[in-house]
């Protein structure tokens, strides 16, 4: 059910132009859920929206396993084996990093628009990396707030 909502909300930036752009970081919610209840399933979910956006939209993925997906999938696993909030940040903002730029410099593609050069620059770095850890910092409050209302339903 996670992987078939994270799909949804990764393809609604092409189905529902303008608002569908603000919905497709969403993705990273289910993704980040899934990871923080057990690792093996939040690989499995990981992997299963990928064969779902196959389906759904195509041109996401190149996105989502770069991006969405692997910040999702990193701050949720890392919540496993950290337990400072600037440890699991910092594996979040890494891989994020690490994603967005393997987009940029290995893979040519546009993941920021064609205002952002494909050509290496240090502003460019920087600016990817300051984005991925403030990026990441909102998720992983956004994951703890999440987990802890989930956690307070059930345990009541």
């Amino acid at each position: 059910m996670f992987a078939c909502i994270a799909a949804i909300l990764q393809a609604a930036g092409a189905y529902l132009p303008g608002i569908g752009l603000f919905l497709s970081p969403l993705a990273t919610a289910p993704i980040l859920l899934c990871s923080m209840f057990s690792i093996s399933s939040g690989i499995k979910c990981y992997f299963l929206t990928i064969l779902l956006l196959c389906i759904l939209q195509p041109t996401e993925l190149m996105v989502f396993p770069f991006t969405t997906g692997v910040l999702g999938l990193g701050i949720g696993s890392s919540f496993y084996f950290f337990k400072k909030r600037v440890s699991i940040i910092a594996t979040g903002a890494i891989l994020l990093f690490l994603g967005i730029m393997s987009l940029l410099f290995v893979f040519h593609f546009p993941v920021l628009g064609p205002g952002v050069s494909d050509s290496f620059s240090i502003f460019t770095t920087g600016g990817i990396f300051l984005f991925a850890f403030l990026y990441s910092w909102l998720w992983v409050e956004i994951g703890l707030i999440i987990f802890n209302r989930i956690k307070m339903i059930f345990i009541n």
